[in-house]
């Protein structure tokens, strides 16, 4: 069912033989066109994305009342490869029923990624068992009424309903309190399998689990950090602020084990000098070992304090714990630091240098900082360096975590989350008359090891690819199939339709965010809420996310008492309910009227004035961990994004920036490769103490730092075992130990 365009001929001839040598450019304008022709016509793509609707993709977030390719500053024809992409996968037509007579869960399971989420738009609900080999379409009277009997029949901490961050303000919060009503607090989000270090990291820091800085800071530092992360592939509109950091003569230190192709130079293509000459983007690149973040954070804040550059002032009036942190910062040697986190002492000063002349500094980061076993710990340090020269609490300064989805943080802030803040928990009791269940939850792990040990029944998913985004595939197949129903709700097809289903799996089909028939919102990174209009359904068919959730409830709680449901499948009267409970959300209650979108108060610090309870920025004290997988045979291994995707959402098999023409393979240093006995695209098995991969080829590629190794995620999550943060309780994606063996 693979398209032509999609074979490894036609990608290596789209790729060439020349190196690609920077992000962006020409090959960007080109893509833009391509998806044009997809799309039915490059006019047809363009009036879809100038709509006034939030971006689908990443969470820096454009569009909205402003114009669907503008940003909170104002700025027009900010958009990229991943909002393109997005766009294009809800333009397709829809799956037609004759497609599930004629095509098996066998060919389905054979598909990859990007095959089954380019079959088209799901338009039908559809239905299979355990034991069937074809899903059935049936009527969504069907679908309803067979959720609402399940959901009926089971006890509802026998339960879990998951989140992704693609939808709306509205739907997440009005499937959390169903939820909740219904008698369960197993309510969780993908942020649990991303950035819920940052989040817990960040509160235990300055109060607030988000950015503490608007976009407007970013482009006023005159040094940006950008530690374990790439935006270049994954969130590529920063390139623009970026560039715009370094015209200023701004300095960026990128950390990251991989030299990225585009955080070394990258073309922007709506600003004519760098689409033509190029912007180069890092001044300064470090590339520690994978695991070696947390050493080189303590050696950086270290080499700053013996450089005499702390802020004693700030860290003397505005933090806490910083006695215990100096005395670790002078007891701690250099040995040990360069040893656990792979970089000279001299390279560390030498960024400790820049640091110090620094007078407007942000730190941002990705999942190359959270995704590991001491994920809160690098963010916690990360903290603890801007508090060292009074980085955060001023204009121009601050943390940034690079957050994914287009409204992961929106769907924490409304409630989705095992545990209810206390101030929303409180507010939907005495403003509504609401009565909540006080047991507990679950997070995303933890439901599904529940689930794998027989103590969950039903599964709610609204939205994303909970098995594509598991650790230890094989275990997340086995824990899913044991439910006796698993409810998705989605607009596409992926990996989590067709593996590890339950004994009854139903998948509904929802609208986009540009084709829902009532206004919905949607929070950036930068706690910055937007109003998308919605607009025309494409497909007869689909309904809304909205629509879908209330009709359950409606039939599974008819007589609750403060709720009426038919007035919450509006999501005006969501809004209002939002804007009474929420912190910070009080406008999103008339933003129908004013269509004034907003920043979240609370959040933003330009003075250092925290959100602890002291109002003191809190400095953490850690242990280095030792680092792994230094034996002769073995690698430390990162799980990755490719350029062509967007979190478990496979666009195009190639990895245009890595120069990779398919995602079969283990990118390794070539001295690994010679040190092994293997040769370039020699056949191999990488096995890991979780599981093993047969039959990958096996890539020497100079970009990354000898010692550590890449390969494509969701495919390789076979590889990752289930050892997560525990504080945060994210899987270590990154630093897994694997050996490569020759086939």
């Amino acid at each position: 069912m693979a398209a032509d365009s999609h074979s490894t001929a036609a990608i290596r001839a789209r790729i060439g033989t020349v190196k690609v040598g920077s992000g962006g450019g020409f090959r960007a304008i080109a893509y833009t066109l391509k998806k044009g022709r997809e799309a039915g016509g490059i006019w047809k793509l363009f009036r879809a994305m100038k709509t006034r609707n939030a971006c689908k993709t990443c969470a820096v977030g454009m569009g909205g009342q402003k114009g669907g390719m503008v940003n909170e500053l104002g700025h027009s024809f900010e958009l990229c490869k991943k909002s393109l992409q997005a766009m294009v996968a809800d333009m397709q037509p829809g799956i037609q029923p004759t497609f599930w007579k004629e095509n098996s869960l066998a060919d389905l399971q054979r598909l990859s990624p990007r095959q089954l989420e380019s079959l088209g738009r799901l338009i039908h609900p559809i239905r299979i068992r355990q034991g069937e080999n074809h899903f059935e379409v049936i009527t969504w009277k069907q679908a309803l009424e067979s959720i609402v009997d399940k959901l009926s029949a089971t006890e509802p901490d026998q339960t879990f309903w998951y989140f992704s961050g693609r939808s709306s303000n509205e739907a997440g919060f009005l499937l959390q309190l169903l939820a909740r009503l219904y008698g369960t607090n197993n309510v969780n989000n993908c942020s649990y399998y991303c950035h819920q270090a940052s989040g817990v990291g960040l509160q235990s820091s300055v109060g607030s689990g988000t950015a503490t800085i608007v976009l407007e800071d970013l482009e006023k530092a005159d040094t940006v950090f950008l530690i374990g992360g790439n935006p270049a592939s994954n969130h590529p509109r920063l390139m623009t602020s970026l560039m715009r950091v370094r015209r200023a003569g701004g300095k960026v230190v990128v950390i990251n084990p991989v030299r990225e192709t585009g955080l070394v130079k990258f073309r922007i293509p709506s600003d004519p000098l760098s689409l033509l000459v190029g912007t180069k983007i890092a001044t300064h690149y470090v590339q520690p070992h994978i695991g070696g973040d947390l050493a080189l954070l303590w050696g950086l804040a270290k080499a700053t304090k013996q450089l005499d550059a702390l802020d004693a002032d700030f860290l003397q009036q505005h933090t806490s714990g910083t006695d215990q942190w100096l005395e670790q910062l002078d007891a701690l040697g250099w040995h040990e630091i360069e040893t656990k986190s792979g970089v000279a002492k001299s390279e560390i000063e030498q960024i400790a240098e820049l640091y110090a002349h620094s007078k407007r500094c942000v730190f941002s980061w990705t999942m190359g900082i959270t995704h590991h076993a001491h994920g809160v710990e690098n963010v916690q340090a990360i903290a603890n360096l801007a508090f060292a020269r009074g980085m955060v609490g001023r204009p121009g300064c601050g943390l940034m975590p690079i957050r994914g989805h287009s409204n992961v943080q929106g769907i924490g802030s409304v409630g989705v989350t095992p545990k209810l803040k206390q101030q929303i928990f409180d507010a939907l009791r005495d403003s509504f008359n609401i009565h909540l269940p006080e047991t507990p939850g679950q997070d995303t792990l933890a439901c599904i090891e529940s689930a794998a040990a027989g103590q969950m029944k039903v599964g709610v998913c609204l939205g994303g690819n909970l098995y594509g985004s598991n650790p230890d595939s094989v275990y997340a197949a086995d824990a899913l199939s044991r439910l006796e129903m698993n409810v998705m709700i989605s607009t596409t097809m992926n990996t989590g339709h067709v593996h590890g289903l339950a004994q009854e799996t139903i998948i509904l089909p929802v609208l986009a965010r540009d084709e829902e028939p009532e206004p919905t919102t949607q929070e950036s990174m930068f706690n910055y809420v937007r109003m998308s209009d919605g607009g025309p359904a494409r497909l007869p068919g689909p309904r809304s996310e909205v629509s879908v959730i209330s009709s359950i409830g409606k039939q599974l709680l008819p007589d609750v008492e403060g709720v009426d449901w038919e007035e919450l499948a509006k999501t005006s009267t969501i809004r209002r309910w939002i804007g009474a409970v929420v912190p910070g959300y009080d406008q999103i209650a008339t933003i129908d009227q004013t269509k004034q979108e907003f920043q979240i108060g609370g959040r933003t610090f330009h003075d250092p004035q925290f959100a602890t309870p002291d109002r003191r920025g809190a400095l953490h004290c850690h242990r280095l961990p030792e680092l792994k997988g230094t034996a002769t045979h073995q690698l430390r291994l990162m799980t990755v994004r490719s350029e062509g995707q967007f979190n478990t959402v496979v666009y195009e098999e190639e990895d245009l920036y890595r120069n990779q023409d398919r995602r079969d393979v283990i990118l390794m240093h070539p001295d690994d490769l010679k040190a092994m006995g293997l040769r370039h695209d020699q056949r191999v098995t990488v096995r890991s103490e979780t599981g093993e991969m047969p039959g990958i080829l096996a890539r020497g590629f100079e970009s990354i730092r000898r010692g550590n190794a890449l390969m494509y995620y969701p495919e390789s999550n076979v590889l990752v075992a289930r050892h997560a943060d525990p504080q945060s309780k994210t899987p270590a994606f990154k630093g897994v130990v694997v050996e490569v063996i020759a086939n």
